[in-house]
């Protein structure tokens, strides 16, 4: 197998062009001298005369790169609203708990913005202090098309600013109708109920598409209350609001509703595509177990505009993008709201995002693609709590948590991939990307004003700190080198060997450099690792640099009927952002930390596979697996880094016949002890769990069911953070500390699709 997918075997013709094409075509007038030296390029880019137009890849996957699409998606949805929870069964992914809709996917040991996420080749940023809003948040399940996971070793072209790796998440690529079909119309409607939680959500889409033009319209809503445990998992009832309890084994804070909308407009003419897409996100309320405040209101508006287009020198992709979030937070359902007799902690982030990119794919013979491209990318943040009238602690002015946040990335790539002979191919790119970050000055709930020296009656030292941080020097500018290179050998039909190495980086995000507050109160509403402790930022963190060596060996039937692979990797990052201690630290509580450029390494093994075991008269049975190890370290302090997956493996064997397509699931995880000890972060024990999963499919409907955690185990999640769900979160220490935050207990669901 190759990383380059089959030339295809039609050729161009002269055409008319849009206007916009004419314009971009003016910009690239090299294009007329490469012709004649140039083939045409590699399946990068869909036919655009064939009735459906799917979205090209950014490039071939990799061996350490993995896609979900088809029936393999439509498979994990009914069990889940979190769209990243659909990346459980990819070597190398965990998640990070979070809110019921927004876990953060964890690749190798590194999480959040270390890995850099794209919805519909946009990028997409957290805003808020806790990230509740990451981006794979604002699509539902139901919604995507396709989703992409490039771990480690990423190419260029794909992605910077990032040391993890990249996702890539597309919608519903348009579709067109056949020449002299005149006009179609289809769509698909659905539904789901889960158990435990009383989760329950729908969905629709709708297409109306002629050979030039297609509408789409996507919509989905989901909505759960808390979920319970296999078991009593805490010692106390009280919520700290009257009249308000929850039993020992309901997981505090775990209820959500979000609906998720989205509109594509796309025009096709020859060879050019251009494409609006419009999404609109309302989320009313998504409650955290693992944070002090809870998300209360979340509403996100996004516009994105692209050419696609193929001309006779290669193909080009332009996209240029908007987004507007307004993130509201306070204390939910579960926490206490009345602290001496006044209501709430109100927060309040207001992000903006735009972008645009180009990139172009030159194939020069029959050997050589060459990609170039370059993007700019445009982030403003708001972040201020407003008042609560007559409180002495949070008032009377609004706390200035970041004000005027900026940071803005432009960014260059270059990419060369060879075909040296039948066994060897070659990929090599490099990209530089420029990232300025600045804020402007800030004050505390008592100053009127910006301070620049500490004020004589100073509540919780928030004059100091405020004046401290004003008379910092805030504006950074990061020069940020990334390269990757990449070789793969087919030694023979049945084995493949790709080996390379990656020089990856990541500048620090507007929260870890200018979140400023050292009073208990307000750092800890600053967390986004969910471990119950409060943070402060560091306007002098340097970007993270990191060097990943990496290899996957690939043991398969030459028809692919039985598959091995394993991949070793090492990462060694410098400069690594990781928590130290402040003035007073203790050990089993939760304690205020701050952000400081460390050293750290990690390493791991990734092994998959799958195989058949039988095919009779009852069916075709088989087998599929994965095992993940990663083993993380800070090099300067010798503590083991935060929220590193213990050695996990999942085991299905898996049945088919006619329109049913099942599996018995065997999930299980050794116990977490080595943990980060500078955030008292919380063991876990072993745990194994079974799920049954079963689908039956006719030509227009589709029917899933399963029992997630059949036996009705108890366990923990090992990613899922401190529990600080109910009670007195506003006080650091007034809420019990050690207690992990447990998985579902059992949990049966049922979900059904029907097109049109």
């Amino acid at each position: 197998m190759s990383l380059r997918r089959p030339t295809p075997s039609f050729s161009f013709s002269p055409r008319t062009l849009t206007p916009l094409a004419l314009l971009i075509a003016a910009l690239f007038p090299a294009g007329n001298a490469l012709a004649q030296q140039m083939q045409q390029p590699p399946e990068r880019l869909a036919r655009l005369d064939e009735v459906l137009v799917t979205a090209p890849a950014e490039r071939p996957l990799p061996a350490n790169a993995a896609a979900i699409s088809g029936d393999e998606l439509n498979a994990r949805r009914a069990a889940s609203s979190d769209t990243a929870s659909l990346l459980r069964d990819v070597p190398g992914v965990s998640l990070q708990g979070a809110g019921g809709v927004s876990s953060l996917p964890v690749i190798r040991g590194l999480a959040d913005d270390r890995v850099r996420t794209k919805v519909d080749g946009m990028d997409l940023i957290a805003s808020c202090p806790n990230h509740m809003n990451p981006a794979l948040s604002y699509l539902d399940p139901s919604q995507l098309e396709t989703i992409k996971v490039y771990a480690g070793i990423t190419p260029v072209s794909v992605g910077g600013d990032s040391i993890a790796g990249t996702i890539v998440a597309e919608t519903q690529a348009p579709v067109f109708a056949a020449p002299g079909q005149g006009s179609i119309v289809k769509g698909e409607i659905g539904a789901f109920y889960r158990s435990n939680g009383n989760a329950q959500g729908a969905n629709l889409s709708a297409t109306y598409a002629t050979e030039s033009l297609n509408l789409t319209y996507a919509g989905a809503t989901a909505k759960s209350d808390n979920y319970t445990a296999a078991r009593d998992f805490k010692n106390t009832v009280v919520t700290g609001r009257a009249g308000h309890e929850l039993p020992r084994d309901e997981v505090g804070s775990t209820a959500y509703e979000t609906r998720n909308h989205t509109l594509g407009l796309a025009w096709k003419g020859g060879d050019h595509l251009v494409e609006a897409k419009f999404g609109f996100q309302d989320m009313p309320y998504q409650l955290y177990p693992n944070q002090r405040m809870d998300l209360l209101d979340n509403s996100q508006h996004r516009v994105s505009l692209r050419y696609l287009g193929r001309f006779d020198w290669g193909s080009l992709d332009a996209r240029a993008y908007h987004e507007e979030v307004d993130h509201a937070m306070d204390f939910g359902a579960d926490k206490q709201l009345l602290y001496s007799g006044r209501p709430g902690m109100p927060m309040r982030t207001a992000g903006k995002t735009s972008g645009v990119s180009v990139k172009a794919e030159i194939a020069q013979g029959e050997q050589d693609i060459v990609r170039l491209g370059g993007e700019f990318q445009r982030y403003r943040l708001d972040d201020w709590w407003p008042p609560v009238a007559g409180s002495m602690g949070m008032g009377p002015n609004t706390f200035i948590n970041i004000n005027d946040g900026r940071r803005d990335r432009a960014a260059l790539f270059g990419e060369w991939e060879q075909r040296l002979n039948p066994q060897w191919l070659t990929l090599l790119g490099l990209r530089y990307e420029q990232v300025k970050t600045n804020a402007d000055k800030v004050h505390g709930y008592n100053q009127a004003t910006f301070p620049t020296t500490a004020p004589m009656m100073d509540m919780m030292n928030q004059g100091r700190d405020a004046s401290a941080f004003n008379n910092a020097n805030r504006s950074k500018t990061d020069h940020n080198w990334d390269l990757a290179a990449l070789a793969r050998h087919t030694v023979d039909a049945t084995q493949e060997i790709e080996f390379g190495y990656a020089r990856k980086v990541r500048s620090p995000n507007l929260y870890e450099r200018y979140t400023w507050s050292t009073a208990s109160m307000m750092a800890i509403m600053n967390n986004y690792v969910g471990d119950g402790n409060g943070y402060v930022g560091n306007p002098n963190l340097k970007p993270e640099v990191a060097h990943t060596l990496a290899a996957t060996f690939d043991w398969h039937a030459a028809d692919r009927a039985w598959e091995l692979k394993a991949t070793p990797y090492y990462t060694r990052v410098s400069d690594y952002v990781d928590a130290v201690k402040t003035a007073t630290f203790s050990a089993n509580q939760f304690n205020v930390l701050a952000y400081a450029n460390q050293s750290a390494r990690l390493y791991g093994l990734d092994l998959h596979g799958r195989m058949p075991l039988a095919r009779n008269g009852f069916g075709e049975f088989g087998l599929k697996g994965l095992l993940a190890y990663t083993n993380g370290k800070n090099r300067d302090t010798g503590d083991d880094l935060y929220n590193i997956m213990p050695l996990n493996a999942r085991l299905t064997l898996t049945h088919k016949l006619g329109g049913w397509d099942n599996g018995i699931e065997l999930v299980a995880a050794r116990r977490k002890s080595a943990v980060s000890d500078v955030r008292n972060e919380i063991r876990t024990p072993g745990y194994g769990l079974i799920n049954l999963r079963a689908s039956y499919a006719w030509d227009q409907v589709r029917i899933d069911f399963g029992i997630e955690n059949l036996f009705d185990r108890y366990y923990a999640l090992p990613l899922g953070g401190a529990y600080t769900g109910q009670g007195t979160s506003m006080g650091i220490n007034s809420i019990p500390w050690g207690i992990a935050v447990p998985g579902m207990g059992r949990s049966a669901y049922v979900g059904i699709n029907m097109k049109y």
